[in-house]
């Protein structure tokens, strides 16, 4: 079987899940599992209701009907009026409905992962009504009974023996009836909870299921023609990688490459299923191929860019020696506010560290750290890793900037510039 996942690009209009169809036609026999995120912005409107709900902000309802507008002119599109999905749509909005008519009462990132989760259960209700209509025979999944996690709200760690059991209890079935049509991102808690997974965790839905299944690949179709050397959208001369190693891939997104979530590729090389990054707009196009023995190979560096970026320095308050005591305490207090560390370095007297900014989480971590220590930092910055790179990269991606933080290994250059 294979598992098929189609990012927010790829269903941000009626053109985008006509040509969702067009794609699935081409895998008829196929047993086949699509994951499916949010559609365009979505998830980042959601996220400006959390915020405006959270806040009480005028604008709150103006966003909402905003984002309920924007799905509901694409179903017009697509349906005749009086097609059932329209009101399994209104249904499925209810559930903000009934959060934000009180004032908010409990913690953020869980009021987050209950609101911006609305995003993947409308955009798979419409996507499998219309995969129906067209012929294309499949079954909506909640995918909240099937991905079960621990209580991590926004970070949702899953829990895997459980999340097994599940998947190969009830999907081979279904599977056997005919298509499969879920969410990605998306996780539930054993109090029926709904957690999410990070950000663009929908790649990482796809392995979880691909894993579990034993599928042959896993096809995730982007707005790109594969894995680049660097974003398109920062750099015009990028190159396409054909194929590349598990390891490798997972040290790109370990550094932050976007095409692909960090948590990706294991649970793929565990189980030694491959892994195709291909354009939606050209399904016969070759992409790139990430598998065990995949070839690496550099005609150019590898240019990862991190923006809206934390560079934080913390010293002890008796100008004492950094040591490892210190550290320990620091990472407990990192790990505690769910900041991971994208780059770090160690003097005499402080501790460095880069990471993505979060406001209530830095908010938190902040006023944890300056409990026991003198903390500067900087907001608002851009951290560049160059993999396999070479010097002149190094300058040119640094020209007219100040760099705050450098760092140098055999094969990887990160700075934090501003």
């Amino acid at each position: 079987m294979l598992v098929f996942k189609f990012g927010g690009a790829s269903v941000k209009d009626a053109g985008g899940i006509i040509n969702l169809a067009s794609v699935v036609k081409k895998y008829t026999g196929e047993q086949l599992l699509i994951v499916v995120s949010a559609m365009g912005k979505t998830t980042n409107a959601l996220e400006g209701l959390t915020r405006a709900y959270v806040d009480q902000s005028d604008n709150m309802h103006l966003i909402y009907e905003g984002i309920k507008q924007y799905h509901f002119d694409i179903l017009h599109e697509l349906f005749e009026p009086k097609h059932p999905v329209f009101d399994e749509i209104a249904n499925t909005f209810v559930e903000i409905d009934w959060m934000i008519e009180d004032e908010p009462q409990d913690e953020y990132d869980f009021i987050y992962d209950q609101i911006v989760s609305i995003g993947e259960l409308v955009s798979t209700r419409i996507i499998s009504a219309y995969l129906n209509k067209e012929g294309l025979k499949n079954q909506w999944l909640d995918v909240r009974g099937y991905i079960h996690t621990d209580n991590t709200y926004r970070e949702g760690i899953v829990q895997w023996d459980k999340t097994r059991e599940s998947i190969t209890r009830d999907i081979p079935a279904l599977l056997d009836k005919g298509i499969v049509v879920t969410q990605g991102f998306l996780g539930g808690t054993s109090e029926n909870f709904t957690t999410t997974l990070g950000r663009e965790g929908s790649d990482y839905t796809a392995s979880i299921f691909a894993a579990c299944l034993n599928a042959k690949s896993v096809t995730t179709w982007k707005d790109v023609p594969g894995i680049l050397n660097a974003d398109p959208k920062f750099f015009k001369d990028t190159v396409k990688f054909d194929e590349l190693s598990y390891s490798e891939a997972i040290e790109m997104t370990y550094y932050g490459a976007s095409v692909i979530h960090p948590k990706t590729i294991k649970p793929l090389q565990n189980a030694h299923i491959p892994l195709l990054v291909k354009p939606f707009t050209d399904p016969t196009a070759s992409g790139t191929i990430i598998k065990e023995d995949g070839v690496n190979t550099f005609i150019k560096p590898v240019i990862i860019m991190k923006q809206n970026q934390v560079l934080l320095s913390v010293s002890s308050k008796d100008y004492s020696f950094i040591t490892e005591d210190h550290l320990s305490d620091v990472f407990g207090l990192f790990a505690q506010n769910q900041v991971k560390v994208n780059v770090m370095q160690t003097s005499a007297l402080s501790f460095s560290v880069c990471f993505d900014f979060y406001e209530e989480r830095f908010e938190k971590l902040l006023n944890s750290l300056q409990e026991d220590f003198k903390v500067k930092y900087n907001t608002g910055l851009t951290l560049i890793t160059i993999r396999h790179h070479a010097e002149n990269a190094l300058k040119e991606l640094t020209e007219g900037k100040t760099v705050l933080l450098e760092q140098v290994s055999r094969n990887t250059a990160q700075v934090v510039v501003k």
